[in-house]
């Protein structure tokens, strides 16, 4: 007799258990997100810099890093390593996305600055996202730290409001609009 568990049977040392090669696929695409949204916002204080969109965005692109920095630390602890070429593409595809255009060949215009915000919101709603699905794993994936996490989504949605309050602003310089 086969005692054997046939294969549309889970068995039960991985029923909930973290796949880490699925893991470490999703992670190092959020690492990839979180490399484009760093230099998104660094792009973007950099050329508002000296304005009051600077000024808000500043502290944001400090906690951005620093976020990226703690997805590094998760991978770590997780034993998932980096996948380089994923940060080199999201480098990349930053410096690609410069390339759309605003309406203008050579210098910024109230465009730019919309697009960038709207493009660091969509960012931050990823990482958002990874963070949710990270505090979820919580349950079965003792290596995760919830606080940590739920820090993480605190500080993800206080983002999320500074970027959409001024992309809202923005709106209005780049629509005229009210």
């Amino acid at each position: 007799m086969n005692d054997r568990p046939s294969s549309d049977t889970a068995r039960p040392e991985y029923a909930h258990s973290t796949d880490p090669a699925m893991l470490g696929i999703y992670l190092n695409d959020h690492l990839m997100g979180a490399t484009t949204g760093v230099e998104r916002v660094r792009h973007l204080v950099r050329t508002v810099r000296g304005s009051a969109l600077a000024g808000a965005l500043g502290p944001v692109a400090a906690e951005i890093v620093q976020d990226r920095m703690t997805l590094l630390g998760i991978m770590r602890d997780l034993g998932i390593p980096v996948r380089r070429y994923k940060v080199c593409a999201g480098w990349t595809a930053e410096k690609v996305a410069r390339l759309k255009s605003n309406g203008r060949l050579a210098r910024r215009s109230p465009l730019s600055t919309f697009l960038e915000l709207k493009m660091l919101r969509l960012a931050v709603e990823g990482k958002t996202a990874g963070w949710q699905t990270l505090r979820r794993l919580t349950a079965t994936e003792k290596r995760l730290d919830p606080q940590l996490l739920d820090d993480l989504l605190d500080r993800a949605r206080r983002q999320q409001g500074v970027v959409e309050e001024w992309r809202t602003r923005q709106a209005t310089s780049a629509f005229g609009t009210t």
